[in-house]
């Protein structure tokens, strides 16, 4: 519930008796764009608002103040709250008293009702102690399975016009129904920090991947991931290994969320601390990181990875495939060249070693590196993209530039797979100038 109306003859009156006396807060004091004025207060622990409307005299508003409100607040404790208002000057029509509901197991009962002296201080639970009255718990009186007899205190005041509200504290109900909302309020909370904690990884996960490309004067080229989820396992990197030089990740942590962009930062730094130290050596690079990968995930935690190393005057590309995807080199005369796996996953065995590949890149040749988002996508009739796909989108579409080149494969691959996005979509394309 959002907000009630209480009508009331001057606004800044009513509204030093809500703060000053009953201690609640200001929810907000603004004009209209009618040059109205709109206030509201809410209770200290309460997600409702009244509104502080001061109508015309003569309009239809104006004769309900000073009548009932029909609103009820609830309090754990109405006794020590008429003792701490009263003192503060609120006027109450009566003393707490104890309403009493007598149920038959047809659910027709008879209202019964008793005092609660002031002077005595007593708590609703007192008084039906003393009455020898037995309770459920708080479960059975919200599931309906209500005791024989219930009850709850309750009083009125009233504001500085007249307004009428009821105070109540009802027994089990209230405490069960304070309890739920509490544990509502907590998880709604809970699920905000979780939401918001997310954004923040997903904010620090796109900062891991390149901010900007190295300068090649011979190759045109571009790297995309789309996540599946906020975060995610891919990972692609774009790496300055020295003069005319370029390195060109793609990876894929094994799972999916929060754990495998954790994996996948771990991977990230390994390989580009690695590289700092051995530009030249490759091999070596590889297992160092394969070293400091096994030693930094869990049990089964293990990533494929494509390594390739560019360099610009000579069109040489050498690479490792970590038992990822092969990767696809269109040549200029539309044949096909399939890089595959030269060495088996990273993070899984510590004696571990990898072979070198060798290939010549040349003018108009096409480099595609990319993850099992693309191939494996499924359509509606569960058929997989697949490498044939890719291939013929890509001679298709190979004269355009690369940022629009990786635009056109994702489209494709949304149009053959309409449906939620099941793993994360990376890829990179190099063309040689």
């Amino acid at each position: 519930m959002h907000c009630v109306n209480v009508y009331v003859r001057d606004q800044d009156r009513s509204l030093r008796f809500y703060l000053d006396q009953l201690g609640f807060h200001l929810a907000f004091d603004t004009r209209l764009q009618t040059g109205e004025r709109w206030i509201a207060v809410a209770p200290p622990d309460g997600t409702a608002i009244l509104a502080l409307v001061a109508p015309g005299p003569g309009t239809p508003q104006y004769k309900l103040i000073g009548r009932s409100t029909q609103v009820v607040f609830i309090t754990e404790d109405v006794t020590a709250k008429f003792v701490e208002w009263s003192k503060r000057g609120v006027k109450f029509s009566h003393t707490p008293r104890l309403k009493r509901i007598q149920y038959d197991r047809a659910n027709l009962g008879s209202e019964r009702e008793g005092h609660v002296h002031d002077g005595d201080a007593q708590t609703q639970h007192s008084v039906m102690r003393q009455t020898g009255t037995q309770h459920s718990d708080s479960q059975s009186m919200l599931l309906g399975e209500h005791p024989t007899i219930w009850g709850g205190v309750y009083t009125r005041f009233r504001d500085v016009d007249g307004n009428s509200f009821s105070l109540v504290s009802f027994d089990e109900v209230t405490q069960a129904l304070e309890a739920q909302r509490r544990t509502a309020t907590e998880k709604v909370e809970g699920e905000r920090r979780a939401a918001r904690e997310l954004e923040i990884a997903k904010e620090v996960q796109a900062r891991l991947f390149p901010q900007k490309r190295p300068v090649v004067e011979t190759l045109d080229y571009a790297g995309v991931c789309i996540q599946a989820r906020q975060v995610g396992g891919d990972y692609y990197d774009f790496l300055d290994l020295g003069p005319k030089r370029l390195g060109m990740v793609i990876g894929d942590v094994v799972g999916k969320g929060i754990a495998a962009a954790l994996l996948m930062a771990n991977l990230q730094a390994n390989l580009r601390s690695q590289c700092a130290i051995a530009l030249d050596r490759p091999r070596d690079v590889l297992r160092a990181v394969n070293r400091l990968f096994c030693e930094n995930t869990p049990d089964g935690g293990f990533a494929t990875l494509f390594f390739a190393e560019y360099e610009q005057v000579s069109g040489r590309l050498r690479y490792v495939n970590c038992g990822h995807l092969c990767a696809l080199l269109l040549r200029d005369d539309h044949t096909v060249e399939r890089l595959d796996a030269t060495g088996t996953v990273l993070g899984l065995f510590e004696d571990w070693d990898c072979e070198m590949g060798e290939r010549t890149i040349c003018s108009g040749d096409l480099l595609a590196l990319y993850t099992d988002g693309i191939t494996e996508a499924f359509n509606h009739a569960e058929e997989e993209f697949g490498e044939e796909r890719l291939v013929e989108v890509l001679h298709r579409h190979r004269e355009l530039p690369s940022t629009p080149l990786l635009d056109a494969v994702v489209e494709e691959v949304r149009r053959f797979s309409p449906q939620e996005q099941r793993d994360d979509v990376t890829m990179i394309v190099a063309k040689c100038r």
